[in-house]
């Protein structure tokens, strides 16, 4: 045997917005990494080059005279940072070198322009990328003098990284504080929500408990508080449709039942004759009206099953023939003619056809059972001017000088016309009851108003 599947696990809301502040926060903080390291490098880029041009402009006015094959060693610096790199220049005196202060002359291009500019090594050779300040000036005996001062690329990305580094670093220590902190707001800001779902927990539709207060904290609440309160409001509403409807069910099986144990208890009483055929007739009649609510109720059941399905187009014409046949011969036998009168052409609606034939086959059934013999019951099928379509159930009225009708099984009316109501309300039509007198006819049926969809 195949264990049962386990339900999903719920996720607790606050940690989920919590996670996903977190990584939020963490998205921002790569970005700020990011554009830390380019303002960084920006940065070195503007510092090397105005190192560049101070150090270049010092060695055009000194003498700096000296054998180019013996570069002066570079003063020890005991407390280098990247903030303090170490430059490099050469020198030239009427095209002659006269100081180069690392050996760096032979590794350089022949030819350097005035400017700045980035230097790369002499093809066929690997070394470091330089930054270079190259210009040129006479000296004070008229000699022309260029001066080329250098500076390692790489200490220009190593500057980058301390500045974001410096920048960065901070927003990650602060992480952890920013992610408790996070979770305790969030915790705090839904904590309004959690009131209200206690309060929407604590509703008691039975006992008629007033709606949730409109006027709310929040704006986002005020619609949530809506929306629940008229689906309340409805609830309540179907709760006492309920209870007045389950009353008329009553009401119509106690009467029947009752007759039938006192029927019972008569038939049991005589010995025979008359009185006990008229009380197995009686109690026959009352097991029949008892059969008929019973039945009506089983209709109810199949049609509420009905009401989650999607509609199709229903032809009214065919309908209405198929409910007057099956019909045929109870008004046959009561004496009673059926008649159909529909307007040319195709009438459909969107709906579903049995809950259309339930709801006029008790239209139909009620028009026969409460008219006295000989009364003519019609059946009206078109379309009105406005666009509106109406099917209705009719008579002619009560004949002058007609007996009345005779007492029939399942007289009542309540749970039919509820039936009726209940199929209206699910179709998109309005229930219209027009009542007639001694020779006006009584009208029942459905009506569909205009409008896009109505009819096919």
């Amino acid at each position: 045997m195949r264990a049962a599947p386990r339900p999903p696990r719920q996720r607790l809301l606050w940690r989920h917005l919590w996670l996903w502040a977190l990584l939020t926060l963490l998205g921002v903080w790569v970005v700020l990494a990011a554009v830390a390291y380019y303002t960084g490098l920006h940065e070195a880029d503007e510092i090397n080059d105005g190192q560049l041009l101070a150090f270049a402009q010092i060695l055009l006015r000194e003498d700096i005279h000296a054998d180019p094959q013996e570069p002066p060693a570079p003063a020890a610096q005991p407390h280098a940072t990247v903030y303090a790199p170490d430059l490099r220049a050469v020198a030239w005196e009427a095209g002659r070198v006269v100081w180069d202060t690392h050996g760096m002359a032979a590794e350089l291009p022949a030819a350097l322009p005035v400017g700045l500019q980035t230097v790369h090594p002499a093809s066929g050779r690997a070394g470091p990328v330089w930054r270079a300040y190259v210009t040129e000036a006479p000296t004070a005996d008229g000699t022309p003098r260029r001066v080329a001062v250098f500076i390692d690329m790489g200490w220009r990305r190593a500057l980058g990284r301390d500045i974001a580094e410096h920048m960065v670093r901070p927003a990650l220590v602060l992480l952890p504080l920013a992610a408790l902190l996070l979770a305790w707001a969030i915790r705090r800001g839904l904590a309004p929500l959690a009131e209200l779902s206690r309060a929407v927990g604590a509703l008691d539709l039975d006992a008629g408990q007033a709606p949730l207060p409109a006027q709310q904290p929040f704006q986002e609440f005020s619609s949530t508080v809506h929306a629940i309160n008229a689906l309340a409001a409805r609830l309540q509403s179907q709760l006492e449709r309920e209870r007045r409807f389950t009353a008329d069910v009553a009401h119509e099986l106690r009467t029947p039942l009752t007759s039938l144990l006192l029927q019972a208890r008569l038939a049991g009483q005589q010995a025979g004759g008359p009185a006990q055929q008229q009380a197995l007739h009686q109690l026959e009649q009352d097991a029949q009206r008892a059969a008929r609510v019973l039945g009506q109720l089983l209709d109810l059941a199949r049609a509420q099953k009905l009401e989650g399905v999607a509609p199709a187009p229903v032809d009214l014409h065919q309908l209405a023939q198929q409910v007057l046949a099956a019909h045929a011969s109870m008004a046959h036998e009561r004496g009673q003619e059926l008649a159909l009168q529909a307007s040319g052409g195709a009438l459909t609606v969107p709906g579903h056809a049995t809950m259309l034939e339930l709801a006029l086959r008790n239209l139909v059934d009620n028009a026969l059972r409460h008219t006295p013999p000989g009364t003519l019951v019609e059946v009206h099928a078109g379309r009105d001017a406005d666009g509106s379509i109406y099917l209705t159930v009719q008579d002619d009225g009560a004949r002058a000088g007609a007996p009345p009708a005779p007492p029939h099984p399942g007289s009542g009316l309540g749970v039919g016309l509820g039936l009726v109501q209940r199929i209206a309300q699910a179709q998109g039509a309005v229930l219209e009851d027009t009542p007639g007198g001694p020779h006006a006819p009584h009208r029942v049926g459905l009506r569909w108003p205009a409008g896009p969809g109505s009819a096919a």
